[in-house]
């Protein structure tokens, strides 16, 4: 999503190949001999891989329309920073919570996920400069890092029986900027259906729950 994101914001037409990550096809496996995962740009007939590398990449190559990375060097760094951090430690909190078994580990990620949206609140009143998205006036590449996860927020949202992780009490500024992201004409497209996603997820670790 966030690769298709960032060519939708700099206007770039592209062919989409979806894979079947359970039976890998010959180009992925060429295209990224070493993680064997998507998502893979080929440019040029050059692979580039791992998905903000990606965002990065476009946005230096395709330097018509709004830049995905603010000009000012420690703001870039934050912004770089922060994408690191929804990677690294918020998302395997989230990915905890959906696969979860005992109410004591759920418990545990739902913390860590909850403390980390409150940061994700804090971040955006610093960046935003109350402007309507992370990055400014457009959307950029700490709004894909983010924003690329929220159809997941929405689908542990449902499988915690409707608890919510977005609350417009507790992190209105973050709840606000998640409706203008998924409304924008870049994302509506990419973004999966949330019911599609709940299936994928449930299968996905159905395996670990009979265990």
């Amino acid at each position: 999503m966030r690769a298709r994101m960032a060519l939708n914001l700099k206007s770039v037409d592209y062919e989409y190949v979806e894979e079947d990550l359970r039976n890998k096809g010959e180009l992925l496996l060429t295209s990224n001999p070493v993680y064997k995962m998507v998502p893979v740009l080929i440019h040029d007939d050059k692979s580039i891989c791992e998905s903000m590398i990606i965002v990065s990449y476009i946005d230096e190559v395709w330097t018509d329309g709004p830049s995905l990375l603010p000009s000012d060097p420690h703001e870039r760094a934050t912004a770089r920073f922060w994408a690191h951090y929804v990677d690294d430690k918020w998302l395997p909190a989230l990915i905890e919570m959906a696969k979860s078994q005992t109410d004591e580990t759920k418990a545990e990620a739902t913390e860590k996920v909850l403390e980390g949206l409150q940061l994700f609140e804090e971040t955006f009143e610093k960046c935003s400069k109350r402007k309507p998205f992370f990055n400014g006036e457009n959307i950029g590449y700490l709004d894909v890092a983010i924003g690329s996860y929220l159809v997941s927020i929405k689908v542990v949202e449902l499988m915690m029986g409707g608890f919510k992780l977005l609350d417009d009490d507790k992190t209105p500024l973050l709840a606000a900027w998640a409706e203008r992201f998924c409304a924008s004409e870049a994302v509506k497209g990419v973004m999966p259906e949330t019911e599609r996603l709940l299936e994928f997820v449930k299968e996905r670790f159905a395996p670990q729950a009979a265990q």
